[in-house]
């Protein structure tokens, strides 16, 4: 079943394919002053149905955060995938060695902009990425 976030104006609406069965929830300096939980997908697994007046923030480059710039909302995110190359508690998976820069990437829909979204049927999995990156 299909699944749409929209920010609070209307502006930024963005359509996945499905809703997910999983997602994960940060404490790093940005994500625990958004409050975002972050459902992720492939790179044109999104439809992004109005992107009217988006900006975006990026601290270091790599990591962009795009958000509405009428009403403010964290919408969705670009990054390098994390997790192809690191273990949720920040040591390197197998194959990779610390420091590795993943070379794919992936995006984010901050799940707090669904509305009706049925929380229960989506395992959230709790990031400690103030200590681990």
């Amino acid at each position: 079943m299909s699944m749409i976030a929209s920010c609070h104006c209307g502006a930024t609406k963005i359509q996945a394919a499905e809703t997910p069965r999983s997602a994960k929830q940060c404490n790093c300096s940005f994500c625990a002053r958004t409050g975002a939980v972050w459902a992720y997908y492939a790179p044109g697994e999104l439809t992004f149905l109005s992107q009217d007046d988006e900006r975006t923030y990026s601290a270091r480059g790599m990591n962009q955060h795009h958000f509405c710039g009428v009403c403010g909302m964290q919408t969705w995110g670009d990054s390098p995938d994390w997790a192809s190359a690191y273990n949720a508690d920040g040591s390197a998976k197998e194959g990779f060695t610390p420091g590795t820069m993943p070379t794919q990437r992936i995006y984010a829909i901050n799940l707090r902009l669904v509305d009706d979204l049925d929380w229960s049927k989506i395992a959230i999995e709790q990031m400690d990425g103030r200590n681990n990156w």
